[in-house]
């Protein structure tokens, strides 16, 4: 399988990952209400328990618009996909010990982490626009922890910035063409 063909496979496979980043979204989303009505600490554990479920949810929401959510056995790229995972995981200690730190610092934290995730998916899916939404998530941690904004506002934000670039993304693959 050539890396055109692998990419092909994870675009059609995985609707581009849009599926997946309005999963991922959508757990922002809860994060920052939980933050606005609850506590930033539950906002976290809101976080890391939606974070948890943003595969599963990509997964139903790619065959609920007629994708497989699955990629073939013999894409390499699946190991790519396994081993973002795997230092995405290994960075939540990381941001963790942030936000005992200081809580306002988590969730711009968490962007950093998630915006350097998403760099790996160009490769993965073959789509320069991840280059534009791991540096939009990036540099929106870097200035929502410089402005030290509220939990919720950065939990927003993230929210905002995934479901933006999910709809891009959504919009391309529906038309066939890998931005």
């Amino acid at each position: 399988m050539t890396t055109d063909e692998a990419q092909r496979d994870m675009r059609v496979s995985y609707f581009s990952g849009a599926p997946g980043m309005l999963a991922s979204a959508f757990a922002w989303l809860i994060a920052g209400f939980v933050a606005l009505r609850g506590s930033p600490a539950n906002a976290v554990i809101a976080l890391f328990v939606g974070g948890m479920l943003i595969h599963p949810v990509g997964v139903l929401l790619c065959k609920a618009m007629g994708r497989s959510g699955r990629h073939s056995k013999a894409n390499p790229l699946g190991a790519l996909a396994l081993e973002n995972t795997g230092w995405l995981i290994l960075c939540l200690p990381i941001t963790y010990a942030v936000a005992q730190s200081n809580m306002r610092w988590f969730f711009p934290a968490m962007l950093l982490v998630i915006g350097g995730r998403y760099l790996t998916f160009r490769t993965l899916f073959g789509m320069r626009i991840y280059w534009a939404c791991g540096a939009s998530l990036a540099f929106a941690g870097y200035l929502l922890a410089a402005s030290k904004a509220q939990p919720h506002v950065a939990a927003f934000v993230g929210s905002a910035v995934e479901a933006v670039f999910a709809v891009a993304i959504l919009l391309s693959a529906r038309r066939g063409v890998a931005v």
